[in-house]
């Protein structure tokens, strides 16, 4: 057995941090060796990986703090020390996800990082050099520079933005029903396709339907289907019931642990509790990851979450769609959990109001909604574009 295959063996043994949840890939890539060492022109980290890898770099201030990310990536390296290191206080690794391993980097202030990447004959070598910064200086590149012998790697500028549509409920879990046996599944899935259809006019998108057809999904599993996209965008499509049986209008939803308002949250337990319907193999929550490890991207998402619910309320309103009062508003919804991928739950309207029943199941309405939906998504894909290429410069 050589090296690399018994370290394949024994790499889930010495993780970090262990998780439950999806499997991994097949043949996941495992680092085999992290090296830190420092020089008068700054610090050095290589790390050597036994198979693939499209590394990911973030940055978060205040602390100062650099984090590489690698999908469907095992560690059995040991981490070294910080002595002698210039810039790095400490070193850490661990996983965000079932998915996707991290080497976070605490720094003692701002550095100028770049990272090289150098494949040959099915290893990796990633080269991160951190030399002397000032805050304008502390940003990451949008990819690797790639120094291999014959460089494949594509450029990012050529992938399309994929966006993740989520009809909710589906199958046995029917949502709301209607005072004319209306079933929200069924208006999900109609006004989800419409969608699909009105976002092929985008040739700069991919769209990726969580169901097209009367499937129960579990909640995890709709998130982890975005996750494992590498979706830029994931929309959940709703259509609930309320007890305010004159209330109506549409509200765009955000995550968060506490909920925005009464109505919010009453909503986000509603929707939670779809899950009643999984067996068992799917009663559990996403893992939950130390903060550390997580809050870089976490707040990363959170703020493109925000910045398209915003849109999202805007062009409903300028396209003529009813909106409630306070239409933006957020609760603790798990379908909404990814952290790398931002996230929105479209409540389109209540089936609970006779009006908004018809409108719900009016194909026109439908179609208006997905046009007006896609629109946004459209403007939301160009406005990441341009936040990437920002800060690759």
């Amino acid at each position: 057995m050589t090296v690399f295959r018994f370290l394949r063996c024994l790499a889930p043994v010495l993780l970090v941090l262990v998780v439950s949840g999806p499997a991994w890939a097949a043949d996941p890539s495992i680092v085999t060796s992290i090296r830190l060492t420092g020089a008068s022109d700054g610090d050095r980290v290589v790390i050597e990986m036994d198979g693939a890898a499209e590394p990911n770099m973030l940055v978060l201030k205040k602390p100062y703090r650099l984090a590489v990310d690698l999908d469907d990536t095992l560690s059995a390296a040991a981490l070294p020390p910080a002595k002698g290191a210039h810039f790095v206080r400490a070193i850490k690794q661990g996983l965000v996800g079932t998915d996707r391993y991290r080497l976070l980097l605490e720094l003692k202030g701002p550095v100028r990082p770049d990272v090289e990447l150098k494949r040959d004959g099915g290893r990796t070598v990633l080269t991160l050099s951190l030399a002397k910064g000032k805050d304008a200086d502390f940003k990451v590149a949008a990819k690797a520079r790639d120094v291999s012998p014959v460089s494949q790697a594509r450029s990012a500028s050529q992938d399309p933005f994929v966006v993740v549509i989520d009809p909710g409920h589906g199958g046995i879990d029917r949502g709301a029903t209607g005072k004319n046996e209306t079933e929200e599944k069924a208006v999900n899935l109609a006004i989800g396709l419409k969608l699909r259809d009105a976002l092929s006019a985008y040739p700069n998108l991919k769209v990726i339907m969580t169901r097209d057809d009367d499937t129960f999904i579990p909640l995890n599993e709709r998130a982890a289907i975005a996750r494992r996209a590498k979706a830029g965008l994931f929309v959940s499509l709703h259509a609930d019931s309320i007890r305010y049986k004159d209330l109506r209008g549409a509200t765009v939803y955000t995550l968060s642990e506490k909920a925005s308002d009464g109505l919010a949250r009453e909503l986000a337990e509603s929707e939670n509790s779809a899950d009643r319907f999984a067996g068992a193999e799917w009663d559990q929550d996403a893992p939950e990851i130390h903060d550390i490890l997580v809050d870089l991207v976490r707040q990363e998402t959170e703020g493109f979450s925000e910045h398209f619910a915003l849109s999202l309320v805007g062009e409903l309103k300028s396209g003529g769609v009813s909106l409630i009062n306070n239409p933006k508003r957020s609760a603790g919804f798990r379908v909404l959990r990814a952290p790398d991928v931002p996230s929105v739950l479209v409540e389109m309207g209540y089936l609970s109001n006779e009006e908004e029943e018809k409108l719900l199941t009016s194909p026109d309405w439908q179609k208006k909604v997905a046009t007006i939906l896609a629109r946004a998504i459209e403007a939301f894909s160009r406005h990441r574009s341009i936040f990437d290429q920002r800060s690759a410069n």
